[in-house]
């Protein structure tokens, strides 16, 4: 048996974590809930100093060939792991890459064991993100603060996925509050 896989993605500052805990608080069975930041956090922190990077650093060519792929690679093979015995899961990241390429979302979805998969699409646009990003101050936002033109057009902030997925609307223009969002996207 496969349990569902649920991917919260979106931008840094989108939101994702409060969706994620919306949706778990939702969702029968309860996912296990995967999220790159507290699953990595320490290991990236440490791998940075190791290197002599920034600790700020979570974006760019480094970054992206030296963690991020070992980041991703790892939660795919988890999430596989514990949906293999039934157990749904939601993992919780930006997962950019993968939702903005048919392609590379399809054979993401091989990897982590197959249908069913559903995507959760934060949304979020420039101001929002500038916004949540310094009224949060973590050193791990400092790049995206510091350039952030490059940044917002990096995470494609305001593009909708171009497969298949449940948009939310979390920039600050937004008129329906989240729950209410996900109640009507659920049903």
């Amino acid at each position: 048996m496969t349990g569902t896989v649920w991917v919260v993605a979106g931008p840094p500052g989108a939101g994702k974590s409060t969706v994620a805990g919306l949706l778990l608080a939702r969702l029968d069975p309860v996912p296990a809930l995967l999220d790159k930041d507290t699953v990595y956090g320490g290991f990236v922190a440490a791998a940075l100093r190791a290197a002599g990077r920034p600790e700020g650093e979570r974006e760019g060519p480094w970054y992206d060939e030296h963690i991020k792929v070992y980041e991703y690679t790892g939660l795919t093979a988890t999430a596989r792991q514990i949906r293999s015995a039934g157990t749904p899961v939601l993992l919780d990241g930006p997962f950019t890459s993968q939702i903005h390429d048919p392609r590379r979302w399809a054979d993401w979805v091989d990897e982590l064991g197959g249908e069913p998969v559903r995507l959760v699409w934060v949304r979020a646009d420039a101001d929002t993100l500038r916004t949540r990003l310094t009224g949060r101050g973590l050193a791990r936002d400092g790049q995206k603060l510091a350039r952030f033109t490059e940044f917002v057009a990096a995470v494609r902030a305001d593009r909708p996925p171009p497969v298949p997925h449940l948009a939310l609307d979390n920039r600050l223009s937004a008129t329906v509050p989240l729950a209410e969002q996900l109640e009507t996207l659920l049903r």
